[in-house]
């Protein structure tokens, strides 16, 4: 059998040539590493690059290797040993398989250590992979874990109005118990808490920011947003409409309008980063970045499954979910499919797009410790001229049109009194004032008492 035939069937692989046995710690600390992931392969008998030694008694090292797993791991892993003959050298595979009671621990030394695989090393987990470990070794996530909150101090306005809107049916109380936010004693679940009007959980945030050119540097506009995830979601898309453009088309009977995003695309994008993030990386948050040719979105948290999704088919990615109950409940309220095709669904929506191109399909890309989505900017709106019929304009949310309405209309108005008209916060129409501004849409003359807004186009 060719060496190469062996390591495809494998999604991790180390290569040992020989067995360590006064320091077995060299290489259990892989099968740890792969247990505590999704399994991996040890190859010993082979050198570091690649090229096969073989080894003189693959017999006894089965059995060495069989009494330093017993010996030295905590819970004994699930392996299988494999002697194979490659040329005229034995070599042997170990085999191990992604383990169900993790954390997996070396214990030696006077040491107890869980490892886990980064890039092609194993290191000793984190702080924080420790406890992602002892969940999935509980079969327990992070979403469904009791806290001591009451629901009865808590509040769903928010929940219960997006129901509503998204399903058109009567919201119910009942629900908070069926869908995961609530246990049967009446506390709230990590999941209620981030659906609740004021999410306590610090570390449910999003930082946004519109870049002037296509890399980090000067920012035209910023925002940070903390707390219930229906409104991070919300605030999210009004932020990409707010500082994204379009283009549109004269037509006889009308126009034919050519956002610079696929609105639905970025919404399922925003939607899989809420839901997917890891939550328990206090430290964390999701970034929205918009440059002039892409917007990326970047979440704490690789895949759940420890693979790298660069790496898979996205046709084939299965739909396993670090946090099935904040998933369900978006599945309910209409955003997100259930069988776990957003991916799909986003390259679909962009593909649609006037003018697309194969170089502009999005692109995914993770590590053990993040995720991110990366689409591409329209070519129609990013080289738009004034000439057939086309004109460029910047896109303002609704909101902001309904702004310039009141200024339209009396000039003279003031933020607090907008906020009022509009049912949303001063903060909000302060920060879309400011939007305005930036962009040339709006000038104040006169000073903040007494001034007028002008309207400059």
């Amino acid at each position: 059998m060719e060496l190469k035939a062996l390591i495809a069937e494998c999604t991790a692989y180390d290569y040992k040539l020989m067995l360590e046995e006064k320091k077995p710690k060299s290489w259990l600390k892989s099968v740890s590493a792969f247990a505590n992931g999704v399994g991996g392969t040890l190859f010993f008998g082979i050198d570091d690059n690649g090229i096969v030694k073989g080894l003189d008694d693959v017999q006894r090292v089965c059995e060495a290797v069989s009494v330093r797993i017993r010996d030295y791991m905590d819970p004994l892993p699930d392996v299988e040993m494999l002697p194979q003959r490659i040329g005229d050298h034995d070599i042997l595979q170990l085999k191990i398989a992604a383990g169900s009671y993790t954390p997996y621990y070396y214990v030696g030394d006077g040491q107890r250590v869980a490892f886990v695989r980064m890039g092609d090393e194993s290191v000793p987990a984190t702080a924080e992979q420790m406890v992602r470990l002892v969940l999935k070794g509980s079969n327990k996530t992070y979403d469904s874990l009791h806290t001591d909150d009451r629901v009865d101090d808590a509040t769903f306005t928010i929940l219960a109005n997006t129901f509503r809107l998204r399903t058109g049916q009567e919201w119910k109380g009942k629900y908070l118990l069926s869908f995961g936010l609530v246990t049967g004693t009446g506390n709230l679940t990590n999941a209620g808490k981030l659906f609740s009007d004021d999410c306590p959980l610090w570390q449910s945030r999003i930082y946004c920011t519109r870049w002037d050119g296509s890399e980090k540097g000067d920012a035209i506009n910023d925002a940070e947003f903390t707390g219930n995830v229906l409104m991070l979601l919300r605030e999210a898309m009004d932020f990409v409409r707010s500082n994204t453009r379009r283009s549109w088309e004269k037509l006889p009977d009308g126009r034919k309008n050519k956002p610079e995003y696929a609105e639905r695309a970025v919404l399922e994008a925003m939607v899989n980063h809420l839901i997917h993030r890891d939550y328990t990386v206090m430290g964390g948050e999701v970034h929205l970045d918009i440059y002039d040719n892409r917007l990326v979105i970047t979440s704490p948290g690789g895949m759940y499954n420890g693979t790298l999704i660069q790496d898979l088919d996205i046709a084939d990615v299965s739909s396993e979910r670090r946090n099935p109950v904040l998933a369900n409940v978006m599945a309910q309220l209409d955003y997100m499919e259930k069988r776990g095709s957003g991916l799909l669904r986003i390259c679909k929506e962009t593909k649609a797009l006037d003018g697309y191109k194969e170089e502009q399909r999005p692109i995914f890309k993770s590590t053990p410790t993040q995720f991110q989505t990366i689409i591409f900017a329209a070519a129609t709106v990013a080289n738009v001229g004034d000439g057939d019929g086309q004109v460029s304009e910047t896109m303002l949310s609704e909101r902001q049109l309904n702004i310039l309405k009141l200024i339209k209309e009396s000039p003279t108005i003031s933020g607090r009194q907008m906020s009022e008209r509009l049912s949303v916060s001063q903060r909000t129409v302060e920060r879309d004032l400011a939007i305005l501004k930036k962009l040339g849409v709006l000038r104040r003359k006169g000073k903040d008492n007494g001034g007028v807004w002008v309207i400059r186009r």
